[in-house]
């Protein structure tokens, strides 16, 4: 088997360039052909002379960049900004990178946000003031939706072709029927029933398949985990990057790798290989399938894409919400009131004792 962490990526230099451009409206990266934005369809027939600005904008300057301490984040942030706390873990306890300390890959492809800032704050007034029962009672009242920012993560995506070769014993069903005897009101009585049984047969061949569409996580403040709670995120709407479509917002390094992101999506193809070639078998059942796979052809690429981020502690504790920048998916943590939890059980446990009183009374 090669060795997939020295493969080179390889396909963001087959695809072609794409002009370059923001929607006047909303921002989302467009190509200079797009009648209708991506984003937020805007109808753009009317606008060829603001368009024409649009293209003719210089880039956005350099941006300052930040590294968290604590979670090991780093993000861009607009040039005039002198300070910034960490959108992952809500920590002060960043330092600013100097321009020499960043020999990264840079982006290959970003997808703009499609959720206004306005919109972001709304749903997460929604989503604090749902479900408080067993909340804090001064929950709502924190002013913690200032921390919400828009902020362009980045992930990679790859794809490789699986190739596999499978061995399994196959099971298929056939039916007796056999004769039964059994008490009917004190009297033997002979019934019949229907019986399954299997047959097994072993059997063994090649799979082969494509996989690609796996976002792994570039950040670290942004777990694995957590991003495959905010997903999906719809990657027709892929621009080549340019340094302009950040204008305006928080933009994070990389600080995973290409061969640890690899890695991970690895292990995520394997899975899926195995479940295939597991649909793709014959009879009714199977065991003891083996599958040994090949990954080659590796192709990656280095994608933006928008999250609205909001870090915030309570009680000690750090809890965390997130909106897809794109569909506007909602998620999030929020604390529990054990004070409120232990009443609860407290109710429920009287109430069980109470019944079983009245029960024994009416005996």
């Amino acid at each position: 088997m090669p060795d997939l962490a020295d493969t080179k990526p390889t396909a963001a230099d087959q695809r072609p360039l794409l002009a370059a451009m923001a929607c006047e409206r909303c921002g989302s990266p467009i190509e200079r052909e797009d009648r209708f934005c991506p984003g937020c369809g805007n109808d753009r027939s009317a606008t060829a002379l603001l368009i024409a600005e649009v293209v003719e904008k210089p880039a956005a300057p350099e941006q300052r960049r930040f590294a968290c301490k604590n979670c090991g984040a780093e993000v861009a942030v607009d040039p005039d900004q002198r300070s910034y706390t960490c959108a992952f873990c809500d920590s002060n306890y960043v330092v600013e990178l100097t321009g020499g300390e960043n020999r990264r890959q840079p982006p290959e492809f970003v997808v703009g946000f499609s959720v206004t800032k306005e919109a972001a704050h709304e749903k997460f007034k929604q989503w604090i003031g749902t479900s408080n029962w067993f909340r804090p009672d001064d929950l709502h009242r924190a002013k913690v939706e200032e921390n919400l920012r828009g902020v362009y993560l980045p992930f990679w995506s790859f794809s490789m072709l699986a190739r596999s070769r499978w061995s399994a014993w196959i099971g298929e069903y056939w039916y007796r029927t056999e004769s039964y005897t059994t008490q009917v009101n004190g009297k033997t009585v002979t019934r019949t029933r229907r019986v399954r049984e299997t047959e097994w047969w072993h059997l063994d061949g090649r799979h082969h398949e494509y996989h690609s569409g796996y976002l792994v996580s570039g950040s670290r403040g942004l777990k694995q985990a957590d991003a495959e709670l905010v997903k999906p995120f719809y990657l027709t709407a892929l621009r080549r990057y340019e340094p302009r479509y950040l204008a305006g917002w928080l933009s994070e390094e990389y600080s995973v790798d290409r061969p640890e992101a690899l890695a991970t999506c690895r292990q995520e193809f394997l899975r899926r290989e195995c479940d295939n070639v597991a649909a793709h078998l014959p009879g009714d059942t199977h065991r003891d399938l083996g599958v040994e796979t090949e990954l080659s052809e590796i192709n990656s690429d280095l994608i933006l894409l928008p999250v609205y981020l909001l870090s915030y502690r309570y009680g000690e504790k750090l809890y965390r919400f997130m909106i897809n920048g794109q569909t506007g998916k909602a998620v999030g943590y929020k604390p529990w009131s054990w004070l409120k939890i232990g009443l609860a059980a407290a109710v429920v446990a009287a109430l069980a004792v109470l019944t079983v009183i009245l029960a024994t009374a009416t005996k």
